[in-house]
């Protein structure tokens, strides 16, 4: 054997390296097979392989096809052209015959199935039959990849003693289709040959798997004292609250839950334990986790004690799980109390006093307008003679305020109201239609009342959140649930208690508010005349730039600021007790001076374009021309109701002449040789230019070189030298050390002496009954 393999060895190695007399390549090979065929020398047809390289006949092509089928019993066409290398159009062909030919074969959905295929699939099936009893078609079909109609067909021929059904479920229990099988499994259940119950005719449940249910839900609920409705949903237990009722009557039937009495039991204890505390709970706390909201309120509605309680308004339940207790929510509503007062408080400051200063400007500016005409012929800076010009007209004034404030159209205001049957009629209509206005006046505000800034529902969230932070300790999923729910019910009683307390308070400031607005308009009045009157004396230094900014910016920081501080702090008030503030009576004296930081803080309190022109005037303050802070004050003097009354002819003259007489007085009386200069000066300018001239010490220099063409020189060497006096004094005391035996203090006290045996000559330059004139 071995020798024979040797030779064939040597046999095959001399075929290789022996070189052949004619090598043909593809292409020759190719040309000579067509050339072949076409000379009828191959009378058969050829097919190509996929490669190309090779060529199969027909026969050969069956044959190929039928072994594959026979090794494998079933095999798509496309698998064999893959196998055999031949195009799909031509396995597909040939397996048309190859079927037609062989009765025992089959072509479904591009697969050739033989008998013996199905044989084998039938013996599986079979075994399957022993193991399990049943097969569902449409698993058979989908494991084959076959409708089940194919499998039917195939099958059916194959039963012997097996029944085939058109539809089986296998699980607790059969649905069953067809009267055989229906007839059938009846008969077994009547012979008692099958434990179980059939409901509706065709849903069975075994014996066996009925009493495991039952032991599982009795098991479950005597150990918890409730079971959920979705335990017996995946028990297949259809309709479970009937199930359960009808097991066990004595208990009750939640939304989600069936529990026992005692659940109620065990709520009701923690709820009267939390009430007798003072406390709150929310029920779902302290109930298992399946427990729904809805199950809590159900619940709660069947305990005594919250029967009770909410009979006696002892407990309220907020949401559908929360109790609380009366006592813990007037504690909660009490310290609440004292936060809203700080809120009412910081609040009160941005809302509107301009609506209320524009009512009682309906119901009296035209009457204290009319009385300060009256008046208007004896005003003056001097308070002997304004009180003196106010008596005059006081018993006319009162007389007539109402028909005045009727009849008070501002271009009539400078006539006197008369006694004529006339006027008086006149007045009689028209405080009817005062009475009227003063009516809608009270409407307008009543109605304004209800848009007071009030805690929203977040500011009240926000502080039982911070009061109470139990709520955030509880591990609730949101606090929110359980705060808003307590704020909605704690804020109306909140708003309701602050509002009859400011009814009240607003009743008792009422009369306050106007008392102080009638003192501010009288006020206003005297200060703003005065400081038209010492505005007109700056027009005499426009010349000179610089003294005149000096002169302004003291005009600015003397007289206008003391206006500003006392309407600001008057707004300030009247705001207050309009919005119901508890105010100490104080009286508001012009002395009462505020620091530019606080003007800043009152304007910024003020509400919408009310704040913004305080603003404007309180920075007019700070600038450099009168004119500007002028303007401003008449613009936020109209936003507030106010009136600004203007400086005539006639007022003018009656007010410098008031001021002269009063500067007089004061140099007259003046024992201090530095202090006299400047009055001296200003009653100089009185008596020359009848201008009244506010100047601080700096500006004296200027304000006495420019009268030098108004004295004889006599008069103006006297006044110079005493200037001059003047500043040598105040340049000694600037520069003294205090030292004892520093010789400054003896020039103080020589120069003090010298102003002071001058002051006479002083004086006599305004005070003598002559004053010489250019």
């Amino acid at each position: 054997m071995d020798d024979e393999l040797v030779e064939l060895q040597k046999q095959f190695e001399s075929a290789q390296q022996a070189k052949s007399s004619i090598r043909l390549s593809d292409r020759n090979v190719v040309e000579l097979v067509q050339k072949l065929h076409e000379l009828h020398i191959i009378d058969f047809d050829l097919l190509h392989t996929v490669s190309g390289k090779e060529y199969i006949t027909p026969d050969q092509l069956r044959h190929e096809i039928l072994v594959e089928v026979k090794r494998l019993g079933r095999i798509s066409l496309i698998d064999l052209a893959d196998a055999i290398g031949v195009d799909l159009y031509h396995v597909e062909k040939q397996a048309q015959h190859v079927v037609s030919d062989d009765p025992g074969l089959m072509l479904i959905q591009g697969e050739i199935i033989s008998q013996s295929y199905w044989d084998s699939v039938a013996e599986e099936i079979n075994e399957r039959l022993q193991e399990c009893s049943q097969v569902a078609l449409a698993e058979l079909a989908a494991q084959l990849h076959v409708s089940s109609e194919m499998v039917t067909s195939v099958l059916e021929p194959r039963l012997g003693t097996t029944q085939l059904l058109q539809e089986m479920e296998g699980a607790s229990g059969v649905a069953v289709e067809g009267s055989f099988f229906q007839s059938l499994f009846n008969g077994l259940v009547k012979e008692g040959e099958i434990l179980g119950s059939l409901r509706a005719g065709v849903h069975w449940t075994p014996n066996v798997f009925a009493i495991a249910q039952k032991e599982s839900i009795d098991s479950f609920f005597s150990q918890n004292s409730f079971i959920s409705y979705d335990v017996l949903q995946k028990l297949r237990i259809p309709q479970p609250d009937q199930f359960l009722q009808s097991r066990y009557p004595e208990c009750i039937p939640l939304v989600t839950t069936f529990i026992h009495p005692s659940m109620i039991e065990m709520l009701d204890a923690a709820i009267e334990d939390a009430l007798e505390r003072g406390s709150w709970m929310d029920s779902l706390s302290i109930l298992p986790m399946s427990f729904g909201s809805q199950d809590a309120s159900k619940l709660l509605s069947l305990c005594p004690s919250i029967q009770q309680g909410l009979k006696s308004d002892k407990a309220i339940i907020f949401g559908e799980s929360f109790v609380f207790s009366s006592a813990f929510i007037k504690d909660v509503y009490d310290r609440l109390e004292k936060e809203m007062e700080t809120f009412i408080v910081s609040s009160t400051s941005g809302t509107m006093v301009s609506d209320d200063l524009q009512e009682t400007k309906v119901g009296h500016e035209t009457s204290r307008f009319t009385e300060s005409n009256e008046t208007v012929s004896d005003s003056s800076s001097n308070k002997q003679t304004m009180e003196k010009g106010s008596k005059k007209k006081k018993g006319r004034a009162a007389g007539n305020m109402g028909a005045g404030a009727a009849e008070g159209d501002p271009e009539n205001q400078d006539s006197v109201p008369t006694k004529s049957k006339k006027n008086q009629r006149k007045g009689k209509n028209s405080s009817s239609a005062q009475v009227a206005d003063s009516k809608a006046s009270a409407k307008l505000v009543k109605s304004k009342e209800e848009n007071l800034n009030i805690p929203s529902e977040d500011w009240m969230m926000n502080k039982i959140a911070t009061l109470v932070p139990e709520f955030e300790e509880q591990g609730l999923d949101d606090p929110q649930t359980i705060i808003r729910p307590l704020a909605n019910y704690v804020r109306p009683m909140l708003i309701n208690s602050w509002k009859e307390r400011r009814k009240a308070l607003f009743t008792e400031n009422a009369e306050r508010m106007k008392h102080l607005l009638d003192n501010l308009q009288k006020k206003l009045d005297e200060s703003f005349l005065n400081m038209q009157l010492y505005e007109k004396a700056l027009d005499l230094f426009e010349d000179d730039p610089s003294t005149s900014v000096i002169l302004h910016r003291h005009l600015l920081r003397t007289t206008a600021t003391t206006i500003v501080d006392m309407l600001l702090l008057n707004l300030d008030m009247h705001n207050k007790l309009k919005n119901g503030v508890e105010v100490e009576d104080t009286q508001i004296s012009e002395s009462s001076s505020l620091n530019p930081g606080e003007r800043t803080s009152i304007a910024k309190n003020f509400p919408g374009s009310l704040s913004k022109k305080a603003l404007v005037v309180v920075e007019a303050l700070e600038g450099k021309r009168v004119e500007t802070f002028m303007t401003a004050l008449r613009d936020i003097a109209e936003e507030s109701g106010l009136l600004l009354k203007k400086l005539d002819k006639k007022l003018e003259r009656t007010l410098l002449h008031s001021y002269q007489k009063d500067l007089a007085s004061q140099v007259a009386a003046e024992m201090d040789p530095v202090s006299v200069l400047a009055k001296v000066v200003s009653l100089l300018y009185v008596q020359i230019h009848h201008k009244a001239l506010q100047a601080p010490g700096r500006a004296i220099a200027v304000a006495v070189s420019r009268l030098k063409d108004k004295l004889d020189e006599s008069a103006f060497k006297i006044l110079t030298e005493y200037q001059t006096a003047t500043v040598t004094l105040l340049a000694l005391i600037s520069a003294a050390s205090g030292d004892e035996e520093d010789c400054t203090s003896d020039r103080i006290l020589t120069k003090r002496e010298l102003l002071e045996n001058q002051m006479p000559a002083l004086k006599g330059l305004v005070l003598r009954t002559g004053t010489s004139q250019s």
